[in-house]
């Protein structure tokens, strides 16, 4: 490996992604580089539309590591950061388009507040509205009787009853905040070696609620910094796209599938870190409303199927 350590290592996850994939590299580039330069890292997990042909031929800068199966999320990540040589990682959606300052802005708040452990930016849906899981609360036995029941909707600002999505939080100042999406983090990698980078037994879903849990234990902030935006079009990073009538009818199945991994990581992260935290009787409640919460997920798809 090269001596020439860059500032920031930009890693991406590619699966079936071809057309957003490009995209996102573009708007990597086209972005204002930090002082040390970039280095950009994609990871693809054996797609099967062309992704990996399209970077040799549009971007061969592009570090490209082919994966000769789908290792999911987390996995895929670690794999990134090996193949890396620089002070501070990005891990990346391939479903974004950052903004002209989405690499320096964030880089200069982390390197001048050493106790921030990672940070974000706001991420704007395709329609122009705010991406909220990127700041959000932990899924505890409150949080979770109120999403089920409506309370965090009825009450939006309220810091009692909406402290998941956060709603009583500003937006339009950095801020402080207990979880944050895997769409867009960035962190140190002194950081990232000491909390053990990403955790592998999340497939998918659930990794971005347990490294943002395992980096308050360390004792380090999430920031979330909306001084730039970054686009998120949602669920196309995972293997469907609704915009797409050909691409949606074919992945029906693929829907259902998310819909299971995200259930089956809530599952992971409660049992993972609430047993010993909570009573028993509230990590039944939270196992029931996930699993409540989760049937009535699949039996909207199979019926929208």
């Amino acid at each position: 490996m090269s001596e020439d350590k860059k500032d920031l290592a930009v890693v991406v996850i590619s699966y079936n992604t071809k057309d957003v994939l490009s995209d996102c590299l573009t708007s990597i580039y086209k972005a204002q580089q930090p002082q040390k330069r970039i280095e950009v890292i994609v990871v693809d997990n054996n797609s099967k539309d062309d992704s990996v042909a399209m970077i040799k031929r549009d971007f061969p800068q592009v570090k490209i590591i082919q994966n000769k199966e789908n290792l999911g999320f987390s996995k895929a990540n670690n794999i990134g950061i090996k193949n890396s040589n620089s002070s501070n990682y990005l891990f990346l959606n391939s479903d974004t388009v950052i903004s002209r300052y989405s690499l320096v802005k964030p880089l200069k708040y982390l390197k001048k507040h050493p106790k921030v452990g990672a940070i974000t930016v706001k991420l704007v849906l395709s329609d122009g509205s705010i991406d909220y899981d990127n700041r959000r609360g932990f899924p505890t036995p409150w949080t979770t009787f109120c999403r089920l029941f409506g309370l965090s909707k009825i009450f939006p600002k309220s810091t009692f009853f909406n402290s998941y999505y956060l709603g009583f939080k500003p937006i339009k100042r950095a801020t402080p905040i207990p979880v944050t999406a895997g769409s867009f983090i960035m962190m140190p990698k002194k950081v990232y070696d000491q909390i053990g980078g990403w955790d592998e037994d999340y497939f998918f879903y659930g990794e971005d609620i347990d490294i943002s849990f395992r980096l308050q234990q360390a004792g380090y902030q999430i920031i979330y910094y909306p001084k730039t935006t970054t686009i998120h079009l949602r669920g196309v990073s995972s293997g469907f796209r609704k915009e797409t009538k050909k691409i949606a009818k074919a992945s029906k199945e693929t829907r259902l599938r998310v819909a299971q991994a995200s259930i089956d990581a809530w599952k992971i992260f409660v049992l993972k870190h609430y047993t010993k935290k909570y009573p028993r009787i509230f990590v039944q409640f939270m196992l029931l409303g996930i699993n409540l919460k989760g049937k009535l997920r699949l039996l909207k798809n199979k019926l929208l199927k």
